[in-house]
């Protein structure tokens, strides 16, 4: 399978870092599967040590640049284990926001080896709307003083517009399709507590994120491309749903994609529609 000039496979700059335009995602690994409990324990029984390895290597293999994970002491040590067996693949962190000291988690993962940190959406999402926003600079100034990439997550287009107008010294927006936070929420990663019912995913939201990301010069790593597998009904709707995301982004930003490979292939299959996507892309531009 070929890879077009920037398909999936080729890379972009966040900042001073490359990353590639199709990341492996952190949350099924996570055992947060945005769906059901049941679903969050057969993930979390599937995911050993030996399995995110072997998935991440495989992920290079077959020519991924890059991966994902959010700033917990369990996916920093699966970064050790694959390092350990010879990983090339960069990685960019998110700030695990049930940590006492922020700040310092921020400083164990730079140096752990992670070139870009973004600041979690939920939490970013939470001072918004409790009229804190400006709290997040603080966070953002400590990424810039440990030579990281810098990165603000969000699930709100208003606020990628308001660090837009207030000229945040960020290097790329972590933005999700769907706005989850509508309601207000805390990830089950963070509170082990569940409130998969209440998220909304409105394709009306998606369409308002991918308005906000093309009206970017930054760049965007766009997550939740698949609903939280919402979109996973049949296989044509996770190509309609890659069609969609990559001729919807610019040829700058990334797509962020979890993966759950217990039962198909899902990672050939989805470098194979995200190939078809940024074909298709190119062919628009």
């Amino acid at each position: 399978m070929s890879c077009c000039a920037n398909g999936p496979r080729s890379t972009i700059r966040i900042g001073h870092v490359e990353v590639g335009r199709f990341i492996v995602g952190h949350n099924p690994l996570c055992g947060n599967s945005h769906i059901s409990r049941e679903l969050n324990e057969e993930m979390s029984a599937y995911f050993t040590d030996q399995s995110v390895v072997a998935l991440y290597r495989r992920a290079e293999a077959l020519g991924v640049r890059t991966f994902m994970i959010r700033g917990d002491y369990r996916m920093l040590h699966w970064v050790e284990l694959y390092r350990r067996a010879g990983g090339t693949m960069n990685v960019v962190g998110q700030t695990a926001s049930e940590m006492h000291d922020i700040f310092v988690n921020i400083r164990v993962m730079a140096a752990a080896g992670v070139e870009a940190i973004y600041h979690h959406g939920t939490q970013t999402d939470k001072f918004w709307r409790e009229g804190r926003i400006d709290e997040t600079l603080d966070y953002l100034k400590c990424m810039r003083d440990c030579g990281v990439a810098v990165g603000l997550g969000t699930h709100q287009p208003e606020v990628i517009d308001y660090a837009q107008q207030h000229g945040w010294d960020v290097d790329f927006y972590m933005a999700c399709f769907y706005n989850i936070s509508r309601v207000p929420r805390e990830s089950a990663a963070v509170t082990g507590v569940i409130q998969y019912d209440e998220e909304i995913y409105l394709p009306e939201d998606r369409e308002a994120m991918c308005r906000t990301i093309r009206g970017l010069e930054k760049p965007v790593l766009a997550f939740k491309v698949l609903a939280a597998g919402r979109n996973c009904s049949t296989q044509e709707d996770v190509k309609a749903a890659f069609a969609y995301a990559y001729t919807h982004i610019k040829p700058a930003d990334a797509v962020v994609v979890g993966l759950f490979p217990k039962h198909i292939d899902q990672l050939a299959l989805d470098l194979q529609y995200a190939e078809e996507a940024c074909r298709a892309a190119a062919k628009e531009i």
